[in-house]
């Protein structure tokens, strides 16, 4: 039976239900919480948090996969609450976001370090939560190359999960050519990577997705809800109709088992203002019936929020 690791204990993932792919209940860049302008206490955090897990819980959710690394707010204890409080699994990472957040002790760490850190954090714990991680993050620094430190990062990455059999999630997929060739000298099948944000404002023309999916690689579609009909967007916005059209030419362009999908949301964001009226739960109000009104059927939307997470999260040792 296939296994996931969860903040609360390694459970089936038969058990995970419908999952949020990209998700955090907490980001913030590192300095954050020095940045008394967007200071909250944990009370604050917990009451604009908890409704939204709640609704998640209520709308048929099952699992949250909180994609925050390392030097991000990252809040494994806080995690395990709101997994208890709520009914609603939640999935903690190792890994950074991108080279750019990592710490200089990180940051001037070598590849067998890095390595060890995500094993450790997988295979004993995360501090002293005694919660596992069950996905590495790692991503592409501001400026739309890999830096240096991001390849370090990155075949850390590749070796940790070769080694403890979770699977990789990526901030941005742009640059996806080095990427992939570090996971192929690793001996990492790309099915375990899941190349995040292809759909983003910014990025989405510059990404090579069709090549990403023939290499054998999943695309993340996980920016939804993040509009540029909205009041005020942030500037990775993306007109609704663009994205959507974007995601069906996979879905139904025979990568339906290739692709994921989530909102990107912030439950209570570090630091920063967030962007007001986006949560997880756009993925029920709005996301699964634009899919259904486009003639995507039950068993389409099944697979991409259910079957492909279960898959990707699992274990594979």
């Amino acid at each position: 039976m296939s296994k996931v690791n969860t903040v609360l204990g390694t459970i089936p993932a038969e058990e995970l239900g419908l999952v949020a792919i990209h998700e955090h209940i907490g980001y913030g860049m590192p300095g954050s919480e020095l940045d008394t302008t967007w200071w909250k206490t944990p009370e604050q955090r917990y009451e604009e948090t908890v409704p939204k897990l709640r609704a998640f819980h209520e709308f048929g959710g099952g699992t949250f996969v909180d994609a925050t690394g390392i030097c991000n707010g990252r809040d494994v204890d806080y995690y395990k609450s709101l997994s208890a409080k709520t009914g609603v699994h939640i999935i903690a990472c190792t890994g950074f976001v991108g080279g750019d957040t990592a710490l200089p002790h990180f940051a001037t760490a070598s590849v067998d370090y890095l390595m060890r850190q995500f094993v450790h954090e997988i295979t004993v714990g995360i501090g002293g939560t005694g919660s596992r991680a069950g996905v590495i993050k790692v991503g592409v620094s501001r400026g739309g190359r890999m830096t240096e430190l991001d390849k370090k990062i990155y075949r850390a990455a590749a070796r940790a999960a070769v080694q403890t059999g979770v699977p990789i999630l990526t901030h941005l997929a742009i640059d996806a050519e080095p990427a992939i060739a570090i996971f192929t000298e690793e001996g990492l099948p790309l099915d375990r990577v899941l190349f995040g944000h292809v759909d983003d404002g910014v990025n989405a023309e510059k990404t090579q997705d069709t090549w990403i999916v023939e290499q054998g690689g999943r695309l993340g579609f996980d920016t939804f809800g993040y509009e540029t009909e909205l009041p005020d967007p942030p500037f990775w916005a993306r007109a609704r109709r663009e994205r959507m059209d974007h995601f069906l030419r996979f879905v139904k362009g025979g990568f339906e088992d290739q692709v994921l999908a989530s909102a990107d949301a912030n439950c209570s964001p570090l630091g920063w203002p967030g962007v007001k009226g986006h949560t997880v739960n756009y993925i029920f109000e709005q996301l699964i019936p634009d899919l259904r009104e486009a003639g995507v059927g039950e068993a389409t939307i099944t697979k991409i929020f259910v079957d492909n997470p279960a898959d990707f999260l699992s274990l594979h040792l």
